[in-house]
């Protein structure tokens, strides 16, 4: 069927849509990939291209077809995983217990080779046409919308974030989570940012050719908000959540009402906007999943940045630590705004190579840093003057990041500490996390940072702004040795002393690839336990067959001190692919055996 004279449509599966450059044709979604053999009817020779809007089965269970006949394959870039690396997907999937109500077994049966990801907010040419992908999350966490200007007129495809007026192709799609409709107050944002679009002709997935899309969008919107505000106790107004995301702390710094964890921006009079922490933006909502496609960032806030504030450019974005909601926009925010990310040594080396650390709350991806920061040096950023402190407690890998705005003097800290109750008066909760390498003392040694910087407001990661006197701080001081002592009273600590972590021993990396006979270097960190200056031997656990070099080492390491050893082991030549072979390192410190401290995991290709 044509609609205009560059758009066909055939109707499978879902509505597969041709965009038609001479004897070549873009598709936008495949279905069954029965299309390939009707192609003549729309007098198309061939195509050249795939742009998947997301990853259900109806929209692209027939893409090894295309594959076949040698066309590229584009995905949306949060679900790249669900098209090359389904088969995973299926293997690892929870079935048990399961509270992850998202219909990612609507996925694939196979993998499919994808050539590439289509690039959020930006356009690209594929074929013969000039393409602009929107993120439209909603049906699915990473579904896109494509628009095209062909034939006089501005073309919207739409996956299945409508169906027609007022309607959309499936209820229980958005539902991520057990108890709540994450992806129908995601696709009420998505509308909404759609609708500023403008486009002439929406075209969706299932569902007829939508004329008049103003009134079509602003009708299914409409029963899309009756649906959220009928599960929740107040109306939740979806528009203000888009229109003033920014909260105003003080008129040159700004609190992100909408983001998890928080972000904040600092505005300089230059029109340039700073970001402290930038993870998930507008959420409705995080999935129970943590795979990737759990886990989409968005800039649906920086339009409303721009436009209320007078900023024109997102010039700097840094992290008060490492964890996937504080940093996850950090790599979207560089390609579409080209923002340049700063952060310092503790924390530049965990985005560069996540994979390399055995931590929790890890990005799937390097984030690149384009400046590394000194701690304790203050750094200038046009009229402002930030200096980053050390702040291990919650993570190791943290930092305090101090300056002065409008007057004040601030103190962002990041998952430090949240509010809560104790013994009924409102105080704060220490946010400690053994496996982010959470150190006995920690707490005590911020609470005094905070009072050698005297803050007179502290800005957090997933709490309100808190103002600052000497009680506050007392108080902090107060818990931090409070955690401390309980944690002396309970760890052995005169007789084997491995601090609150509880472990002697660390592989980097922890994760790694290699092939048969390509050899693979380990850096093992291990820590002295007792009070007294110890040989400390290293014995490295590989499977059989592969080589270790050398296969043990031993060291003397002052009291509780710590030491890095190096280790070379190669696989055999002709090992067959095996996902994560396990290795470890034996730990004897003195005549005491600690046994297997550490692992890490090899892929082998």
């Amino acid at each position: 069927m044509r609609l205009t004279d560059s758009v066909r449509v055939y109707h499978d599966t879902c509505n597969v849509y041709l965009l038609v450059s001479g004897p070549d044709a873009v598709a936008v979604d495949f279905g069954s990939g029965r299309v390939l053999d009707r192609l003549a009817e729309f007098g198309v020779e061939r195509i050249t291209d795939v742009l998947m809007t997301h990853h259900h089965r109806d929209q692209g269970q027939g893409l090894s077809r295309a594959a076949a006949a040698g066309i590229r394959i584009w995905v949306p870039s949060s679900e790249r995983d669900l098209f090359a690396d389904v088969g995973t997907h299926w293997q690892t999937r929870t079935l048990d217990n399961n509270y992850d109500l998202r219909q990612d077994r609507f996925s694939l049966l196979y993998d499919v080779p994808v050539h590439g990801i289509v690039p959020d907010y930006r356009t690209a040419r594929f074929g013969g046409v000039d393409v602009t992908t929107v993120p439209t999350p909603g049906h699915t966490l990473g579904s896109v919308s494509y628009l095209v200007e062909l034939d006089g007129k501005r073309i919207a495809f739409t996956g299945d974030l409508l169906h027609g007026p007022g309607t959309i192709w499936s209820a229980s799609a958005l539902q991520w989570g057990y108890s709540a409709l994450e992806g129908a107050a995601a696709s009420v944002l998505s509308l909404d940012l759609l609708a500023e679009r403008a486009p002439d002709l929406v075209l969706p997935s299932h569902g007829a050719p939508i004329s008049e899309p103003a009134t079509a969008i602003a009708q299914c919107r409409q029963n899309l908000q009756a649906l959220v505000d009928f599960r929740r106790d107040q109306p939740w107004d979806l528009t203000g959540w888009l229109r003033q995301p920014y909260e105003e702390v003080s008129p040159h710094l700004l609190r992100n009402r909408t983001s998890h964890a928080t972000s904040y921006a600092l505005l300089s009079d230059s029109g340039a906007a700073l970001l402290i922490d930038y993870g998930f933006d507008t959420i409705t909502g995080l999935p129970v999943g943590t795979d990737r496609s759990s886990r989409r960032p968005w800039l649906a806030s920086l339009d409303a940045l721009k436009r209320t504030h007078g900023i024109d450019r997102i010039e700097v974005a840094l992290p008060t630590h490492y964890h996937d909601d504080h940093v996850a926009g950090f790599n979207l925010l560089h390609e579409v705004e080209g923002t340049r990310i700063w952060a310092t040594e503790e924390i530049a080396p965990i985005l560069a190579d996540p994979l390399r650390y055995d931590l929790p709350c890890l990005w799937y991806d390097p984030i690149a840093v384009h400046r590394v920061v000194p701690t304790g040096v203050p750094v200038r950023w046009h009229e402002y003057e930030l200096t980053m402190y050390p702040l291990p407690g919650h993570t190791l890998y943290a930092v305090a990041v101090a300056f002065t705005v409008d007057g004040q003097r601030v103190v962002a800290t990041g998952d430090q500490q949240d509010g809560g109750w104790v013994d009924g008066l409102r105080a704060e909760v220490l946010n400690f996390q053994y496996r982010n390498r959470f150190r006995i003392d920690d707490f005590v040694d911020s609470a005094l940072l905070y009072r050698r910087l005297a803050p007179d407001l502290l800005i957090s990661g997933h709490w309100l702004p808190r103002r600052v006197d000497d009680a506050y701080l007392d108080m902090l001081l107060s818990r931090g040795e409070e955690l401390a002592r309980l944690h002396r009273t309970l760890l052995p600590l005169d007789e084997v002393d491995f601090d609150a972590e509880g472990f002697g021993a660390r592989m980097l990396p922890y994760r790694s690839s290699t092939t048969g006979g390509e050899a693979l270097t380990f850096e093992v960190e291990v820590r002295n336990p007792f009070r007294r200056r110890c040989p400390l031997r290293v014995d490295l656990v590989t499977p059989d067959g592969w080589k270790a070099a050398p296969g043990q080492r031993q060291i003397a390491v002052d009291p509780l001190g710590t030491a890095c050893l190096t280790f070379t082991v190669v696989p055999p030549v002709g090992s067959a692919p095996q996902r994560r072979v396990r290795l470890a390192v034996n730990l004897t410190a003195g005549d005491r055996d600690f046994g297997q401290q550490a692992e890490a995991l090899v892929d082998l290709r």
